[in-house]
Formats: C-alpha cells, sequence, structure tokens
C-alpha cells in the first residue's frame, strides 16, 4: 500500500508554526502545529473538540469565509488542518493568530454545543482551549516550513 503524503513527513523536525501541507490545484491544506510532534504534550481532545467549534464557526463567518474549506483537529493532536482555496501563508499566518486571539478571549457560548447540534456536545473544555490558543499565539511560531 502507498504510504501517504503526510506520514512520509519527519515528525521529528516539526516545530510549532504554519506549514503547507498539501496543494491540491487550488486547496491549499495548512498543518497548524500547536505542538512539537512527540515531545510537547499534546492537545486534551476536549479543548481541541472546543477549538475547532469556535475557530471553525469564526472562520465560516468571518472575512475570508468564501476561501474556507475545512477546520479541525489532527488525529494526533498536535495541532489543526486548515483547507482554504487560493490563500497564501502569509494571509493564513494572520488570520489564524486572529482567531486564535479571539478563542484565547472567548467568553460567549461555545457555538454548536448543544445536543441538536452536535454528537457529542458536552465534551468541551473552554478554559482549556482558551489557554492552549493562547500558549500557541506567543510561542514563537513566525517561521515557515513548507512540508512539501
Amino acid at each position: 500500500m502507498e504510504r501517504i503524503t503526510s506520514f512520509s513527513v519527519d515528525h521529528r523536525k516539526l516545530n510549532k508554526g504554519i506549514y503547507v501541507s498539501r496543494i491540491d490545484g487550488d486547496i491549499i491544506t495548512y498543518d497548524i502545529r500547536m505542538c512539537k510532534p512527540n515531545v510537547d504534550t499534546p492537545l486534551d481532545p476536549k479543548a481541541a473538540h472546543t477549538i475547532e467549534h469556535i475557530g471553525a464557526t469564526l472562520l465560516r463567518n468571518g472575512r475570508l469565509k468564501d476561501k474556507i474549506i475545512y477546520f479541525g483537529p489532527m488525529g494526533c493532536m498536535t495541532g489543526f488542518y486548515l483547507l482554504v482555496r487560493e490563500l497564501d501563508l502569509e494571509t493564513v499566518k494572520g488570520l489564524v493568530r486572529e482567531i486564535f486571539e479571539e478563542i484565547s478571549v472567548w467568553n460567549a457560548e461555545i457555538p454548536g454545543a448543544k445536543p441538536e447540534e452536535c454528537g457529542n456536545y458536552t465534551y468541551m473544555d473552554l478554559e482549556g482551549a482558551k489557554a492552549d490558543a493562547k500558549l500557541f499565539i506567543e510561542s514563537k511560531w513566525e517561521h515557515e516550513y513548507h512540508l512539501l
């Protein structure tokens, strides 16, 4: 069986940051790496679920909503994938910083956290999400890498 691209990247060399992971036509997959793989403590799944709900809501309602395809956590809980249409790395870095700054101070209801809206609506941790978002935006991740 052919090995997929993301498993071909040496995760021992990744740091916190935002990476171009794939380019498929006009769709770019960005790897938002919040934790250093296999070194840092991974995200708590409840906090990641909360970041996903708030982040996806902000992205899909923001000024670039027509360019957003998907935002969701990595299975390894070290970050998120953001799939966009035709947004360059500098734009995405600014957008991610804005979204995570908003998450870090979020004091409203968690979007989509009702039984009719989510299959695991109680599996949330707002304080953990805020702390993780704050830690990420305060870390040094201005460097960029291309995983391709």
